[in-house]
């Protein structure tokens, strides 16, 4: 090595960045930014909607349709025919939440079935209204049988409900009343061996403290429209059920009540009057019933007909609904989806405006 190389070797010995051993790779300098919060996570990817299930196909309830479903075990459905709809949608309509308290009167002469039109109505909305007290009244100043057709061990009760000032609670009002297996009440009437006239005083009286505990009332009128209790009682109805014959005799009856109604004023409660063709005896004829409803209906009166069925017999208790014929049971639901289409369009209003 000459003197040059020695010369050479002792300088670079002096830089301080100088290595003697084999040369390396100088790694260049990280700069760190400054800290940061960690970002989110990126989502997942959005999960596809849901199928929405397909609609199940409603059985079918009666006829050719319910014994193909039966038959087959439910694997071939035909499903409900257009008035089994018509029937499932009037009973809901029955069953739709109300607000307030309803009062329907029935009115008719005698013999064409009143006592049964109300008793049968009263079971319907019973049966189909689970969450609401229904009851029926007798203010028949005759004294009529709707308790007996109710409830035959139901005691009459007007003067011990309009006199005894004890009677609060429901579970109180209950011992003066009857009910049947619909969970239809009934106030029934009394005879007069036992007390006295049924009069205004004592039918306001009594049914003023039903209005505490009972969402609709169905009193069953006297067959003539001056009657005093039938006049009281026309004070806060809020729709009225009048039953005629399937003849001409008993419509025009029917006829004389509406043209009633409207000489006193009473025209809402014209309004919400439903006419009841009820063939209590199975001789009516097709024809003539058929032109007495078209009669009523162009006078703008909703007209329901029911045919005669030998399980409602003049007299026989009315328990519930299941001993009638299905087109006994259809027209009832409908005489109380007409009902119901009334109190669900008419104003709330108090007794006095009525």
């Amino acid at each position: 090595m000459t003197d040059r190389d020695d010369h050479l070797r002792d300088r670079y010995r002096e830089d301080p960045g100088y290595s003697a051993g084999p040369p390396t790779e100088r790694i260049p300098r990280v700069v760190v930014p400054p800290s940061q919060p960690p970002s989110a996570p990126l989502p997942y990817p959005p999960l596809p909607a849901p199928t929405p299930p397909r609609p199940v196909k409603p059985k079918p309830t009666r006829g050719w349709r319910r014994a193909v479903h039966t038959a087959t075990f439910g694997l071939v459905n035909p499903g409900p025919s257009r008035q089994e709809q018509r029937q499932a949608a009037m009973a809901a309509m029955v069953a739709a939440p109300l607000r307030g308290h309803y009062k329907i009167g029935v009115l008719g002469k005698g013999g064409v079935g009143k006592t049964t039109v109300a008793a049968s109505v009263g079971c319907v909305l019973a049966e189909l209204r689970r969450g609401d007290r229904v009851v029926a009244v007798d203010a028949d100043t005759a004294f009529g049988r709707l308790g007996s057709r109710i409830d035959p061990r139901a005691g009459g009760s007007y003067w011990e409900l309009a006199k005894n000032k004890n009677l609060q609670s429901f579970a109180e009002v209950l011992t003066r009343m009857g009910s049947n297996s619909s969970g239809l009440f009934v106030l029934a009437g009394e005879n007069g061996s036992r007390r006295g006239i049924l009069d205004p005083a004592i039918y306001r009286e009594a049914t003023m403290r039903l209005d505490r505990h009972f969402t609709i009332s169905i009193v069953d009128c006297g067959s003539t429209m001056d009657a005093p209790v039938t006049q009281e009682a026309m004070r806060d109805m809020d729709a009225l059920i009048v039953v005629s014959s399937p003849w001409p005799d008993g419509a025009s009856a029917a006829a004389q009540t509406l043209e009633w109604l409207a000489a006193h004023g009473k025209l809402g409660l014209l309004q919400r009057s439903v006419i009841v063709l009820n063939d209590s005896d199975g001789h009516s004829d097709k024809r003539t019933r058929g032109v007495l409803a078209d009669q009523f209906r162009s006078r703008r009166q909703a007209v329901v007909e029911v045919p005669f069925d030998p399980g409602l017999r003049p007299g026989g208790v009315i328990n519930n609904t299941a001993a009638m014929s299905a087109a006994t049971r259809d027209a009832f639901i409908e005489v109380a989806a007409v009902l119901s289409h009334f109190f669900a369009t008419m104003p709330q209003r108090g007794p006095e405006t009525r």
